[in-house]
C-alpha cells in the first residue's frame, strides 16, 4: 500500500499540520487522518531529539510504524530548522511503499549467544523427564461395555411441531 504523509509548518497560527493519505484505490491517495500540534511542543521535543518528535508525533489516531514515524520526524526537525518563508520550508511531503519496504534487504540478525554450559544438575532433571515410569494402572479396568438397550418413553414423540 501506497501512503502520503503532508507536513505543514503554519507560522501565522503556531501550528503543525500532518496530514496521512492511503492509496485504498489504484493511483488513487484517500484522505486518512490529519492532526494538529501546537508550535511549542514540537520545538521542546525537537530539543530533546528524534525520539522525543517521534513520541509527541504519535496519537491514538495516528500512530505510524518505527520507519515512518523516523523519517517524519526527520522531515518535521528539518521544517523547524529552516530558516525562510518559501514554500520549501513551510511544508514537506512524504510517501511510502509498503512493497519497497517489505522487499528491501533487511540486516542479517545478530548471531545468539552460545549457551552457557548445563551445570550437573540441570542434566539430572531433564533425565528425570526423560525416564519411562508410566503406571499401567489405567490398563486394568476397561469399560464396562452398555447391555441395555435404550428406550423413549411412550409420552414423548420423535415429530416436532413448531409452534406459531
Amino acid at each position: 500500500m501506497k501512503q502520503k504523509y503532508t507536513i505543514l509548518r503554519d507560522d501565522e497560527k503556531k501550528e503543525l499540520v500532518i496530514k496521512e493519505f492511503a492509496e485504498l484505490d489504484k493511483e488513487v491517495l484517500s484522505f486518512l487522518c490529519e492532526e494538529t500540534y501546537q508550535k511549542e511542543a514540537i520545538e521542546a521535543a525537537i530539543a530533546e531529539g528524534k525520539a522525543s518528535v517521534i513520541t509527541a508525533l504519535r496519537t491514538h489516531n495516528m500512530y505510524p510504524p518505527g520507519l515512518y514515524a523516523d523519517k517524519i520526524a526527520e522531515s518535521v526537525m528539518v521544517l523547524y530548522n529552516s530558516e525562510g518563508k518559501s514554500e520549501e520550508s513551510l511544508s514537506a511531503d512524504i510517501f511510502f511503499n509498503d512493497f519497497e519496504f517489505l522487499t528491501k534487504n533487511q540486516p542479517e540478525p545478530e548471531p545468539e549467544p552460545e549457551p552457557a554450559e548445563e551445570t550437573e544438575e540441570e542434566a539430572e532433571d531433564i533425565d528425570d523427564l526423560l525416564e519411562d515410569d508410566i503406571e499401567t494402572d489405567f490398563d486394568k479396568a476397561p469399560i464396562n461395555p452398555i447391555n441395555s438397550p435404550l428406550k423413549i418413553a411412550e409420552d414423548e414423540s420423535l415429530d416436532v411441531e413448531e409452534e406459531t
